[in-house]
């Protein structure tokens, strides 16, 4: 008898050794995995540094890049001449309509705006979708489509005055949320941009693009006329023009990037057409998402994204900067971090396999979590990847990532603004309002924070309150309107 108890005694002393051997080693393999996940994450910090100097030298090759633009074809800026007559005054009065073409839908905005710098007043917009059979159509099918619907609402928002059709002649301003170059527009080129989905683009084809939606305007009884095709950007810089005149520059920010100024016209030496004259201006449509240099803090998953991309060695600048990318880069990196470290268990998360399901408001939920052990975290984690077993300390490190994605993107637009007035030379002794339209900019406030504050250090405490940021009046699409407004007097002088 004493010889079992011995027995069990030593299998029982056994058992809590083994046991004990197991939680150490498994403590030892958690330590480790989290020490890993600690060196992914400050490795990406320091790979996507962003300090003052790495700053100064993206702005400068802006520059560079900006003037090689004017001059010839080589550079990475397209710098588009517009061909944009007149920006606002200030002094426009009216009533107006305008067009934002986006892609899978398109905008339908109408407005008053009341002369010497008054608000914009009594409002109206419409979004429609197009159809997949339009989209899969010609030019002059899709501009039919817009036409048509651009009609009803004419039409359903008669009645109010009794003056909205002589009003509404020969008003109405299009922007298209694309690269379009103006002067080529009416002449016919192939022109693509982008859907909502970051693999897919939609192609445009025609020719005499500006002629037909005219055509597709008098089809249907519309009696307004567009001017000219106008890159969405433009539009939000005539819409600051129309507020300031020391608006010089806007920027986009959303989905995707871009940024559109007011240059000399002696400085645009590839200039086509008549020798502009002294004091003349053109509005430069910059499509600075295609702008690369040395200087940007490309990491291996910045890399790894491009090289994937339908699109590789092309838009750098955009893939570090746009919504369309952020929440896909935060993806990358937590999925290496599953795979590498069990970031998330043992299994990696299979929906955190699948290219773009982070979107950048998803990601900015997270980002700007402030509830106890990051709660929102907690839930986007379910929502989006099926994450149902995260603890505060993974949330943490989350939170973390969406940080520097977001804190280096922001700061990277920082410094294509200041690139901008310094191109310019507009930093020193000159004031300048600057533009900012996009739901990136405009929702995600520590973005926005980020964005202000990378300028701020770069102009320094005498400079920065030269340089003004600030969001569009009217929001998304309304620069069609100023752009009408701004077309139409000088259509009428």
């Amino acid at each position: 008898m004493r010889k079992e108890v011995v027995v069990a005694a030593v299998t029982t002393a056994a058992v809590v050794v083994a046991l004990a051997v197991l939680l150490r080693q498994s403590k030892r393999r958690s330590e480790r995995r989290w020490r890993h996940v600690q060196r992914i994450l400050r490795k990406f910090a320091r790979d996507c540094a962003t300090p003052v100097p790495k700053l100064w030298n993206v702005a400068n090759d802006f520059v560079a890049d900006m003037q090689a633009g004017l001059s010839s074809s080589e550079s990475n800026l397209s710098m588009l001449a517009s061909y944009v007559s007149s920006l606002p005054t200030g002094d426009e009065k009216g009533l107006y309509y305008g067009v934002n073409l986006r892609g899978d839908s398109f905008l339908i905005l109408r407005a008053r705006l009341g002369g010497k710098n008054e608000p914009i007043y009594d409002l109206h917009r419409e979004e429609i979708y197009f159809p997949s059979s339009v989209m899969a159509g010609t030019s002059k099918e899709i501009f039919d489509y817009v036409a048509l619907h651009l009609a009803n609402f004419v039409t359903s928002h008669t009645g109010s005055t009794g003056n909205d059709r002589q009003a509404t002649q020969r008003k109405l301003g299009f922007t298209v949320s694309y690269p379009v170059d103006e002067f080529s527009s009416s002449s016919g080129t192939a022109i693509k941009w982008k859907t909502s989905s970051a693999e897919d683009t939609v192609e445009l084809v025609g020719k005499g693009l500006v002629d037909d939606i005219n055509q597709a305007l008098e089809k249907h009884g519309v009696d307004l006329r567009v001017f000219a095709l106008v890159d969405d950007t433009i539009g939000d810089l005539a819409g600051g023009r129309y507020y300031s005149t020391d608006s010089v520059a806007a920027v986009s920010l959303g989905m995707g990037t871009n940024a559109a100024y007011v240059e000399p016209a002696q400085s645009v030496t590839k200039w086509q057409g008549q020798s502009p004259k002294s004091g003349e201006i053109v509005i430069i449509n910059m499509q600075w998402g295609s702008f690369r240099s040395s200087h940007l803090p490309v990491t291996e998953f910045d890399s790894s994204l491009d090289a994937e991309s339908s699109n590789p060695c092309s838009r750098i600048f955009e893939k570090l900067v746009s919504g369309m990318y952020l929440g896909e880069i935060v993806r990358r990196v937590l999925l290496k971090m599953a795979q590498e470290a069990a970031l998330f268990g043992d299994t990696v998360p299979p929906k955190l396999t699948t290219p773009y399901t982070l979107r950048s408001p998803d990601m900015a939920a997270m980002h700007q979590d402030t509830s106890e052990d990051h709660g929102v975290v907690d839930e986007k984690l379910k929502e989006v990847f099926e994450i149902t077993n995260s603890t505060p300390a993974v949330r943490e490190v989350v939170a973390e990532v969406c940080d520097i994605v977001a804190e280096r993107g922001a700061r990277l637009a920082g410094a294509g603004i200041v690139g901008i007035i310094k191109k310019l030379d507009r930093s020193a002794n000159k004031k300048s309002v600057i533009t900012v339209e996009g739901g990136l900019y405009e929702h995600y406030r520590l973005f926005r924070n980020y964005l202000h504050s990378s300028a701020w250090e770069m102009l320094g405490n005498e400079l920065s309150d030269n340089l003004i940021i600030q969001h569009s009046h009217g929001g998304s699409g309304t620069g069609a309107l100023f752009l009408a407004a701004s077309q139409t007097e000088n259509a009428a002088s």
